[in-house]
């Protein structure tokens, strides 16, 4: 079992965000849920999440929200700050899920479901 703390965030009724619970509950990794819906973005992780993976893979520009907005306001979505202030004013335009993988001292961020990517990350987790 690794020690690692891990945050899921998205809202539960995604799909994909259904797919990645249930592989972390199947790995037997405990994780804590962060619901956008009730919870809000959490605006202090929004600038380590940009670092990590940059704005362009956290805007998901195939979903429905972003698919609904004016093209006016797509085309001001252009940088960190433009991408975030979207986001936390449509947190359904974030792609699901945001995983914060933290082993070490050291957070590790992805998007979407990537179990390989999750499987890599545990299995160079400190053992505890």
């Amino acid at each position: 079992m690794t020690n690692a703390r891990i945050t899921l965030y998205g809202i539960p009724n995604c799909d994909t965000v259904k797919k990645s619970r249930a592989w972390f509950t199947e790995q037997g990794l405990d994780y804590q849920f962060h619901d956008f819906k009730k919870q809000g973005v959490p605006t202090a992780q929004l600038p380590d999440w940009l670092s990590a993976v940059g704005w362009q893979k956290l805007v998901n520009r195939q979903g429905t929200t972003w698919r609904k907005l004016d093209a006016d306001t797509q085309a001001a979505v252009m940088d960190d700050a433009s991408a975030s202030a979207l986001m936390q004013d449509q947190p359904s335009v974030i792609k699901r899920p945001v995983v914060e993988w933290h082993s070490a001292g050291h957070t590790q961020v992805s998007v979407g479901f990537v179990p390989d990517q999750w499987q890599a990350w545990r299995d160079a987790a400190p053992k505890g």
